[in-house]
């Protein structure tokens, strides 16, 4: 009898166990549930941070046009170092850039997407290069520089390019945390995609000038765009 009774107490046990179990995994799956969901951020609460490129090592740039509407436009403000992209008045994106240096500083001013070129590489800024593709001389200005005999003249590339204003326009590109182009505004390669795959020509582009800011050396972008020749505009 005891033994028998130790055994229904033993059942009963395991019984007690398996129904606390049974409780449990619902909570558990709440629990999987809530994390699977998207995260938002403060200063975009309706955009998904997911779509923040924090991984990149650039914990400013977003986007997040999900049911969003309206005629496109570009700002870019100089002194912020940001290109914002908007549909009708709503900001579906913000990207980091690097504009033009001292002496070729990124005109202010009114302008509109007037080329778009996603393979685009400049026709002076570049590197002088031997039959084997070898640098000879790199970080030239064609206009300026003698081309050393048995060289040709490779242009910096300038992938996802929005011509804006004359040979300045917005491209993908290395950005070391401050301004530091020939003019042009160059954004990390997964923003600038964006905003070439969503600008069509014709779309508004503002270039303001605000006061200037105290720039730190937090470089931006992949590491394929970090060649001398990567650093060049025009």
């Amino acid at each position: 009898m005891r033994a028998a009774g130790y055994s229904i107490a033993k059942g009963g046990n395991l019984l007690g166990f398996f129904a606390k179990v049974l409780l449990c995994c619902p909570l558990l799956l709440v629990g999987c549930a809530s994390n699977r969901e998207p995260a938002t951020s403060a200063s975009f609460p309706s955009g998904n941070v997911a779509e923040q490129s924090g991984q990149y090592g650039d914990d400013v740039s977003y986007w997040d046009d999900h049911g969003s509407g309206g005629k496109p436009r570009i700002v870019i403000d100089l002194g912020e170092q940001r290109a914002y992209f908007y549909r009708g008045n709503e900001m579906v994106g913000v990207s980091v850039v690097s504009t033009g240096r001292e002496g070729y500083n990124t005109p202010p001013g009114d302008f509109s997407v007037v080329e778009k070129d996603p393979t685009h590489v400049s026709s002076i800024y570049g590197d002088y290069v031997d039959r084997s593709g070898q640098v000879v001389m790199e970080n030239v200005d064609a206009t300026k520089d003698s081309r050393p005999r048995g060289t040709v003249f490779r242009g910096a590339p300038m992938p996802y390019f929005l011509r804006i204003h004359g040979g300045i326009g917005m491209h993908a590109g290395y950005l070391p945390g401050y301004p530091a182009s020939h003019g042009c505004i160059r954004l990390p390669k997964y923003m600038a995609i964006r905003f070439f795959q969503n600008a069509a020509v014709g779309t508004p582009v503002v270039i303001r000038q605000e006061p200037p800011q105290e720039y730190g050396s937090n470089p931006v972008g992949d590491e394929g765009y970090q060649s001398l020749t990567s650093l060049i505009e025009r």
